[in-house]
């Protein structure tokens, strides 16, 4: 079959198929429009299917969602809206389904956990089953809405709360709104305030700071300013005020500062520069301002003469110019002020005339707008001083320890201040005990009426001398010299003491001395002259009892008995003068005691008294005369006897006290005998009886000094005294004891 077509068919056919082609080409150029639309939309298209899945979408999606389209295309929208409640969801899909289009907003949580607020717009059924959805990020317009609202509770708060006073006005200056710190300063009420102007408070020497303010505010929109109000009171406030132009309804708003204490600081800021200034200016300290790197910004007079050079030429200068920097010392100052921010040293500053100064300084940084501040002081001439002072000190401190007197320095209340070694060993204490301790401590209360006398008597003449007795730390009696200068320096004073006790006592044993050997001279004298009538008188005495008759023996036997009695007072004064030649043998002491006790227990038993002997066993013989001991022996008993006319007992003790000597103790239970009283035992002619001559203890001393031993008394007033005689059991030979002694007559 021929399928050929006519001419006009053809013609046709190919006028359609041009038709078509030209359909075709206006229909891509349209998809290509669409395309360009669909892509270059600044809003988010998507197109969902039914399942809520992304089909399509454009650049915007992807820069919605931050992804590629990629990644975007196939996920469920459902993904995103994490942050919308489900009910809220539901609402939204149901209304879609009803009116088949719908717009709102959401909030979507992208996959980086971005969160974003959009606006959306959504068709049911836009392309063949398909949903579209426009959408656009109003994250930002929502942050400024929130922020305006925000802004605006803000401003409201902070108007209520701000510390400054807050005006709104109109362009008259009467006030439209003020917050309560305005009404505080103006001490009034907001609702009276809010009829009254700026005009009614501005002082009159600011009105027309107040009107320039004002024209220069609804010209530039803006103004800044100081004003002075005045109260209703009376009282004055200053403010610092800034203000703003249509900033509410065509309004202004004023913020004003009280700035009436900074002002009087800054008046007393000022008052106290120009008093800084004065100082500065007028210091007798050289003042110095320097920078970081040691350059001299500014100086004052002193430091001119300090620095021997100009003030213009003081200037120019730096700091390190004046010291020896390599000094190891100076280093070290300027190290630790770069560390610290400030120092107190003294270092030695090279001056340009070629002198050295000794400056002690103060150094602060920063104190003065940055700048480093140094206040220096010469002490060249007192350091010189402390120098020559120092060596006074050693030389009196040199003095003061090796002194040979005791020296003592003494403050208020005549309290120790200082004590030398001499003084320590009077006291027999160490200056740790002596030191603030009280002088009138160590004096003995009998003796603190003397101590007070010598210091009036220091007080009123500057000086003072006395010689009084003081106590040491062991509680012994020592005789001291004692020489008192009031303030050698400020506030103290010092006192010399001399220990003279053995010197007294030397002096006491040498006044004794020459007192026995006076009484020995006077004994040999009399009994000389008293002996040879004795003679004569006891021969006629016994030729004449021979010649009478008749019976005077009693009277006889009683002149005969008061001649042996003088016979024996001569006898011992003979003892008191030059030594007899005497033979020492070793003797039992013991047995010497005896038979002084049976020669005297009747003399005892007259005056009911009983002797009671303790004598240890095994003593040693010593060498003695025996009958000068018994003698010893018989004055210490019978005065033992005498003390005790009531009777009583007397204990007699002999033992051991060492290898070389032993010691006899005859204890009585007498009356007693004062303490100050027993040294003078044993002088000539002392006695504590009414009729004693005192030769018996005389005679009793120098028997046993010559026996190179010694006597000690003890006693207590009332109880009874106790008599020690303590003899060598071996007797030293001295120069002399070998020579022949003269028998005396």
């Amino acid at each position: 079959m021929n399928n050929s077509l006519s001419h006009r068919e053809e013609e046709d056919l190919m006028i359609n198929v041009r038709s078509l082609e030209e359909e075709n080409r206006r229909l891509r150029e349209q998809l290509c429009g669409y395309s360009i639309i669909f892509e270059r939309s600044l809003d988010a298209i998507v197109i969902f299917n039914k399942n809520g899945e992304f089909v399509e979408v454009n650049e915007a999606a992807c820069q919605l969602f931050e992804m590629d389209k990629g990644e975007l295309v196939g996920k469920s929208f459902t993904l995103f809206l994490d942050l919308v409640p489900p009910d809220i969801l539901a609402f939204q899909q149901s209304m879609l389904h009803k009116f088949g289009s719908f717009s709102d907003e959401l909030l979507i949580k992208l996959a980086n956990g971005k969160i974003k607020h959009i606006e959306f717009s959504m068709k049911k059924d836009a392309f063949n089953h398909f949903d579209l959805a426009i959408m656009r990020d109003i994250s930002a317009r929502k942050a400024l809405e929130r922020e305006r609202i925000i802004n605006e509770f803000l401003f409201k708060d902070v108007f209520n709360r701000a510390v400054d006073s807050i005006i709104i006005f109109d362009e008259f200056g009467r006030f439209i709104d003020v917050n309560p710190a305005f009404c505080m300063s103006l001490n009034l009420e907001k609702a009276k305030l809010l009829n009254l102007s700026f005009q009614q408070f501005v002082a009159p020497e600011c009105k027309d700071d107040f009107v320039q303010l004002l024209v220069e505010l609804k010209e530039k929109g803006t103004a800044k300013g100081e004003l002075s109000f005045i109260r209703f009171d009376g009282t004055v406030k200053m403010f610092e005020l800034t203000m703003t132009s249509n900033v509410y309804s065509g309004f202004y708003m004023a913020i004003m500062r009280d700035v009436t204490e900074k002002k009087n600081m800054e008046i007393k800021l000022q008052k106290s520069e120009e008093r800084f200034r004065a100082m500065f200016e007028q210091a007798h300290e050289a003042i110095l301002i320097w920078n970081d790197y040691g350059h001299i910004v500014n100086a004052n007079p002193a430091a001119s003469r300090t620095f021997e050079l100009p003030l213009n030429l003081l200037t120019r200068r730096n700091l390190l110019d004046f010291i020896d920097y390599r000094d190891e010392k100076a280093h070290h100052v300027f190290e630790l002020f770069r560390k610290t921010g400030e120092i107190r040293d003294e270092l030695t500053f090279h001056m340009p005339n070629g002198e050295d100064k000794q400056l002690e300084f103060t150094m602060k940084q920063g104190v003065i707008d940055g700048f480093h501040l140094a206040i220096f002081r010469n002490v060249t001439e007192r350091r010189k001083m402390e120098k020559e002072l120092q060596e006074s000190e050693q030389k009196f401190r040199s003095i003061f320890d090796h002194s040979m007197n005791g020296i003592l320095l003494w403050g208020e209340g005549y309290r120790i201040l200082d004590a030398n070694p001499i003084a320590c060993e009077i006291f027999q204490a160490t200056k740790q005990q002596l030191i603030h301790e009280p002088f009138v401590h160590w004096v003995p209360e009998k003796e603190q009426k003397v101590f007070y006398k010598l210091i009036k008597q220091c007080e009123q003449f500057g000086k003072a001398y006395a010689e009084m007795t003081l106590l040491t730390n062991k509680g012994e009696q020592r005789t001291v010299e004692i020489s008192l200068k009031r303030e050698i320096i400020p506030n103290v004073g010092m006192m010399m003491l001399r220990d003279v006790t053995e010197r007294k006592e030397l002096e006491w044993q040498l006044r004794k001395s020459d007192t026995l050997n006076v009484v020995g001279e006077l004994a040999a004298g009399i009994a000389h002259e008293i002996r040879n009538p004795m003679t004569a008188l006891k021969g006629f005495i016994q030729l004449l009892q021979g010649s009478i008759s008749e019976d005077y023996s009693m009277y006889f036997d009683v002149i005969m008995s008061e001649l042996k009695r003088i016979e024996s007072i001569i006898t011992e004064f003979l003892v008191l003068a030059k030594p007899q030649a005497i033979q020492y043998q070793q003797n039992d002491v013991c047995k010497i005691m005896k038979d002084t006790i049976d020669l005297i227990s009747a003399q005892a038993m007259m005056h009911n008294v009983q002797i009671i002997p303790d004598f240890a066993e095994d003593l040693p013989y010593i060498y003695c005369e025996p009958n000068q001991l018994k003698q010893v022996f018989i004055n210490i008993l019978k005065n033992a006897i005498e003390v005790m006319p009531k009777g009583g007992e007397i204990q007699v003790g002999i033992q051991r006290v060492d290898r070389q000597s032993i010691r006899v103790s005859v204890k009585d239970q007498g009356c007693g005998i004062p303490q100050d009283k027993i040294k003078k035992l044993g002088e000539p002619f002392y006695t504590t009886k009414e009729r004693g001559t005192g030769l018996g203890l005389m005679v009793s001393y120098k028997i046993i000094e010559e026996h190179q031993g010694k006597i000690d008394v003890e006693s207590e007033v009332g109880i009874g005294t106790t008599f020690h005689i303590t003899l060598p059991i071996e007797r030293t030979e001295k120069e002399g004891d070998h020579e022949a002694r003269i028998q005396c007559l």
